[in-house]
Parts: structure tokens; C-alpha cells; sequence
């Protein structure tokens, strides 16, 4: 009963995912049934935060691999922190990215693009800065919190992928990458960067 309690808990958050839940997503739900339940309700209302950002064009409009992706991890797990351990969320975020790397092998798109190695690097790092914030900063309003985060990423707080004023990703050498010559390589010698560079 237990386990099918937290599959539907689960169906109820694909709405506000970028690709379907991953297997060590649901495991993690049944493992932690309250934090499941904290999170099912708070995150609708994060993400709806992230879309006036989104709107506004506040940082860029990079939804993968840019600052506005940046945003989405820091802010999400901001958010969420000031009511879930992090510890808990931590484990959240490495199930998401193993759910992103077998969506990998399969092809899958999170939101525009296939997660890689460093992409999933780049959030672990941003959902760090998310905990450090939303754990330290528990009775902010969430505009309050919200213009932290975007503060934070000005301030080079936060990490994204480097790209070129064509928007290709450059390597740490400056050299544009040209995608199609990896397909079906999960390691892209992509270059993570500080939000400020």
C-alpha cells in the first residue's frame, strides 16, 4: 500500500518536472514519505516563482545550462530548504541527475537539451548554494528569498556553462564545441563557469 501511496504522490509532481520521475526519484520518495509529501506541496509554488523570472528575463534566458537555469536549482532548493533537511533534499538532487544520465542513454531531453556530464555537475553545484541559502534563511518571504538568489548569481554565487555570443558552449580553452561530433558521449568537454564571468 505504502509504495503505491507514493507512486501517485510522485505522478502528482510530473507536472512540474522537466522529464518523467526517474525510478531513483520514486525510490527516494518512498524512502522519505514526509519530505515527499512537504515537497509535493511547496514545489508548484517554486516553480512558479521561477517562471517570473523566466518571464521578466531577469538573468538570461537560458533554460539549460545558463543563469536562468542556475536560478531554477538555487532558488528550488532555497525554497524548499527552509522546510525540508537538506541532507534529504541533497539525496533529492543526486536521484534527479541518475535519472538524468540513464535519460541520457536514452535519449531524453530535460526541458531543451540532453543532460551531459557537466550539466548535471553544474545543478549538483547550484542545488549546494540553494541549501546554503534557504537553510541559513528560513523566515524570508519568498521575494525576499528570490532576490537573494538572483544577488547570488550576479555576484557569481553560482555556476553555468560557458558559450560564445552565438550560443554554442565553448571548452575552457575557448574553443566551440560542436555537438552532433558527441552524440551519445555523456562526458562533453563542456567549461563550467562562475555566474559573474
Amino acid at each position: 500500500m505504502k509504495f503505491w501511496l507514493f507512486i501517485l504522490l510522485f505522478l502528482g509532481l510530473q507536472a512540474y518536472s522537466q522529464h518523467a520521475i526517474s525510478k531513483y526519484e520514486y525510490l527516494w520518495a518512498i524512502n522519505h514519505p514526509f519530505a515527499a509529501t512537504k515537497i509535493k506541496k511547496q514545489l508548484p509554488k517554486a516553480l512558479a516563482i521561477y517562471k517570473t523570472i523566466e518571464k521578466q528575463k531577469t538573468l538570461d534566458t537560458l533554460t539549460f545550462g545558463g543563469k536562468l537555469d542556475a536560478f531554477r536549482h538555487s532558488f528550488t532548493m532555497a525554497y524548499l530548504a527552509r522546510s525540508v533537511r537538506t541532507n534529504l533534499l541533497r539525496k533529492l538532487g543526486i536521484a534527479h541527475e541518475k535519472g538524468n544520465k540513464k535519460g541520457f542513454y536514452k535519449n531524453q531531453l530535460e526541458l531543451t537539451e540532453r543532460a551531459d556530464s557537466l550539466a548535471c555537475e553544474m545543478d549538483l553545484r547550484n542545488n549546494e548554494l540553494g541549501f546554503l541559502i534557504g537553510s541559513a534563511n528560513k523566515k524570508m518571504t519568498d521575494e525576499e528569498l528570490k532576490q537573494l538568489i538572483v544577488l547570488e548569481i550576479k555576484n557569481g554565487k553560482a555556476w553555468y556553462l560557458k558559450r560564445n555570443k552565438k550560443n554554442e558552449y565553448l571548452t575552457c580553452d575557448n574553443q566551440p564545441i560542436h555537438l552532433p561530433d558527441y552524440k551519445g558521449i555523456w562526458s562533453i568537454p563542456k567549461c563550467l563557469i562562475k555566474t559573474n564571468e
